[in-house]
Formats: C-alpha cells, sequence, structure tokens
C-alpha cells in the first residue's frame, strides 16, 4: 500500500500544479489586493503568503521553464507558436515562450512521475530511462494536442455564428448604421468568437489602423475560409466603391447556403460514421442475446448425448 499512496500523491501533486497553471488569471489583481489590505498594514512575509499558490510557486516555475525552453528554440518556432495562440484565441494571455515553458515543465513532471512509479516497482535502470524519456515526449508534445483541438473548436464556432453575424450586419448597415457601428453593434450582441474578433478589429481602427489592415489581420487570425472570402469581397467592394450593404447581403445568403450545404453533408456521413460502432459494439451484443441461450441448448443436449 505504501508505494500505492507514494504514486497516488506524486500525481496529485502533478494534477495540481497542470490546473494551477492552466487557471485562468484574475482580472484586476492590483486592485482586489488594495480592497482587501488597504484598511490595515501587514508585514512582508504576511503579504508574501496572502498570495495564491500559482503565483508564489507555480509562476515562478513556469517563468523558468519558459527562459530554458526559448533559450534553446529556434525563433521561427516561436513565431509558427505565437500564430498558433492567436488562431486559438489567446489563451489564458499565454505568450510563446510561456506556452513552451508549458510544454517542457509537461515533460519534465510526466517524465519524473513516470520514473517514480518505475523506481517503486524496481524494474531495471535501462527500462526506467526509457519509459521515462517516452513519457517526457508526450508530456512536451500533449500542450500542441491540446492547442490543436483548441484552434479547431474555435474555427468551427466561427464557422457556425459566421451567417448570423452577417444577418446582423446587413440589417444594420441598410437600416442606415456605417460598417463600423453595424460591427460594434454584433460585438454587442454576441459573446463568442467571432464578436471577440470584431471588438478587437474595431479596437485596433480606433488606435489607427486603417481598415483594409485590420480586416486582413483578423482573417489572419482565424484562418477560416469563409471569413477570408468575407474580407476579400469587403476590400474589393471599398477599393471599387461598390455598396457595402449590397455585398454584405450576397455574402450573407452565400454563407447561409454553405451552412445548409455542411449540415447535409454531415448528414450523409452519419450512416458510414455509425457503421463502426454498430459492427463491433451493437452486432457482436445482438449475436450473444440471439444465439447465446441456442448455443447452452446445444451444450446440454451434447452432454446428454455423450452420457
Amino acid at each position: 500500500m505504501v508505494p500505492l499512496l507514494i504514486a497516488a500523491g506524486v500525481f496529485l501533486a502533478v494534477m495540481l500544479v497542470m490546473i494551477g497553471i492552466a487557471s485562468p488569471r484574475p482580472a484586476d489583481q492590483v486592485e482586489a489586493r488594495l480592497l482587501e489590505y488597504g484598511d490595515r498594514l501587514m508585514t512582508l512575509e504576511e503579504l508574501e503568503l496572502s498570495r495564491p499558490f500559482s503565483e508564489r510557486i507555480l509562476v515562478p516555475m513556469l517563468r523558468g521553464s519558459s527562459s530554458f525552453v526559448a533559450r534553446f528554440t529556434p525563433q521561427r518556432s516561436i513565431e509558427n507558436t505565437q500564430h498558433k495562440l492567436e488562431l486559438a484565441g489567446n489563451p489564458n494571455n499565454w505568450s510563446a515562450a510561456e506556452f513552451l515553458g508549458i510544454r517542457g515543465l509537461a515533460a519534465l513532471l510526466l517524465a519524473a512521475l513516470t520514473f517514480v512509479l518505475l523506481m517503486l516497482t524496481e524494474s531495471g535502470v535501462t527500462r526506467q530511462l526509457l519509459f521515462s524519456g517516452a513519457m517526457g515526449l508526450l508530456g512536451y508534445f500533449l500542450p500542441i494536442i491540446w492547442l490543436g483541438r483548441r484552434i479547431s473548436s474555435r474555427q468551427d464556432e466561427i464557422v457556425k455564428t459566421l451567417p448570423d453575424a452577417l444577418d446582423l450586419l446587413t440589417i444594420s448597415v441598410e437600416a442606415g448604421l456605417p460598417f463600423d457601428g453595424a460591427m460594434l453593434r454584433v460585438a454587442e450582441k454576441w459573446d463568442n468568437e467571432l464578436s471577440k474578433g470584431f471588438q478587437r478589429l474595431l479596437t485596433e481602427m480606433q488606435m489607427g489602423k486603417s481598415r483594409r489592415d485590420a480586416l486582413r489581420d483578423m482573417a489572419d487570425k482565424m484562418d477560416v475560409p469563409d471569413v477570408t472570402s468575407f474580407v476579400a469581397a469587403l476590400i474589393q467592394a471599398d477599393q471599387l466603391g461598390i455598396s457595402i450593404a449590397k455585398v454584405l447581403r450576397i455574402q450573407a445568403e452565400q454563407m447561409r447556403i454553405k451552412r445548409r450545404q455542411r449540415a447535409e453533408e454531415k448528414a450523409q456521413q452519419a450512416p458510414i460514421k455509425m457503421l463502426i460502432p454498430m459492427t463491433f459494439l451493437i452486432l457482436p451484443t445482438i449475436l450473444i442475446i440471439i444465439m447465446g441461450p441456442a448455443l447452452l441448448v446445444l451444450k446440454e443436449s451434447a452432454i446428454f448425448s455423450v452420457m
């Protein structure tokens, strides 16, 4: 029982560290601390202990791991990581160096956990090093897998919400609002990835970036073909002097058609996807239910015939 308890404790510690790293950061830490401790004096030790565990332990570990991993990572890989974080919607406001540090820390923790567990089983040194290295590589690539799934889910959400957003844009522009005001209306009405992209676009335009550059940056940070075609149509309409309301109506109609086609495609793929669970899970169960009693009867009749 002692090795099992030690292994469970190490696994729980690793899970707490990963949960603390992945937890979102507070909105305004300075204001919260001033409101909490503004009415009384505290020593430096009390102030330090009053900070959350993630700020005292996990953040310094993450920073050290980030600086170590980023030191040996090529600049092109850091830029690709930053682009992937932008495609994922900048989860937890991580920078490329912090994400690389999370990868290194996950690899170190999984390798250490595997090594401790194998030491408890008293296996050979070669086996311990081999499995620890394999688990370390797995821990290094697990954040990339999570980031890829985050990117795909964000892009799917953008594709689903784009037709409705274009309908609202069309109605707002035809009602007399300017294009920027219509985008602000969409950003205020919904709280999804597309509305956040519109809000970021408006912020960049207020900071002095041109509408064309802001639209291109939004399309690059989403990397969705529908958004790219929508942005290209808007830029072309702006260059040629075409009415934006007309372009928006055409784009909204095309997006609704594409959404209907995607739904029909998924409906046609459903029987093929259902074939695998039916073949390996449902049909064997049906055969057991149907043939089981018959096999028992045949077995009993064969026993009686032998006797």
